[in-house]
């Protein structure tokens, strides 16, 4: 399969590599990514999280799921393939909620069903991401986030030099010194791209225990936190630590991302910390 109208909804169009068509972002006021140095560390939640904070806030926000092999965000919102809508020969990006200026796109959107993986070499992968740009209609929008595959190979390499913006990057890890050390790997490679950190969020940051809300910390590290020292070795901020809570996982479990972003909890008021961040490091017009 190499073509991305997998379900006959997406314009035909030939794949090519990204970084060789430009994007017309002019109705973009702000980009910024959320990436991982590896897999299974919440970087979806984050993005996710942070798109629907900043469009309760009032905020005309994009959604851009480009993790082709590990689609979540559509499970996250709660939104299903028929929610996507293709006008000519633009998709319409899928609204989790109607009343809210949130859209989003994803290739978990464009597949028959959840069990359907997707098995495509780089060119095609490329080609796809490409299409998230050029064939879809994002509208004018305050903020697109993107949310990266995880790692540093070609994908995020390929986003990164197709944006022709970018406010800033949040790099998303757990409080543990093996993942840590991935961590290191993504600061390195935005530095080497020059593209601005807005900072780092450490995901699953202890547990608030459902019984007596008490916070329990869950990885132990030997001498000094790998968290802290990577933070000051690369002049980064530690923008958030998130706790693991059991609320906060049935709701994104059950698609209910929006609704826990309008309520409060510790982990809403410590992701607050986040949204200011990225408000902090915006244009405004």
């Amino acid at each position: 399969m190499t073509e991305l109208n997998v379900v006959n909804k997406v314009p035909q169009r030939p794949s090519q590599p990204a970084r060789e068509s430009g994007v017309d972002m002019s109705r973009i006021k702000n980009v910024f990514v959320v990436m991982s140095g590896k897999g299974g560390v919440g970087k979806s939640t984050v993005a996710c999280a942070l798109a629907a904070g900043l469009a309760v806030a009032g905020n005309h926000v994009g959604l851009m799921d480009c993790d082709m092999h590990g689609p979540s965000v559509p499970a996250i919102f709660g939104i299903k393939p028929e929610d996507l809508q293709v006008v000519g020969d633009k998709m319409i990006p899928a609204k989790p909620e109607p009343n809210l200026n949130l859209g989003v796109i994803s290739i978990g959107l464009l597949l028959p069903d959840d069990d359907t993986p997707v098995i495509w070499r780089g060119p095609a992968k490329a080609g796809a991401i490409q299409q998230f740009f050029t064939d879809v209609d994002w509208g004018n929008l305050d903020y697109l986030i993107i949310d990266l595959p995880p790692g540093t190979g070609d994908e995020p390499l390929g986003i990164m030099q197709l944006l022709p913006k970018n406010n800033g990057a949040i790099v998303v890890t757990i409080p543990q010194d093996i993942a840590l050390t991935s961590v290191r790997k993504s600061l390195t490679f935005l530095q080497k791209l020059e593209v601005p950190l807005t900072g780092i969020v450490s995901n699953m940051d202890g547990l608030i225990c459902p019984h007596c809300d008490e916070r329990i910390d869950l990885y132990n590290s030997r001498g000094p936190s790998g968290l802290e020292k990577a933070a000051a070795d690369f002049g980064a901020d530690i923008l958030a630590r998130l706790p693991m809570d059991p609320a906060f996982s049935k709701a994104e479990e059950e698609g209910k991302m929006v609704e826990w972003m309008m309520n409060e909890s510790e982990w809403t008021k410590e992701f607050k910390k986040v949204l200011e961040a990225v408000e902090k490091n915006s244009l405004k017009q």
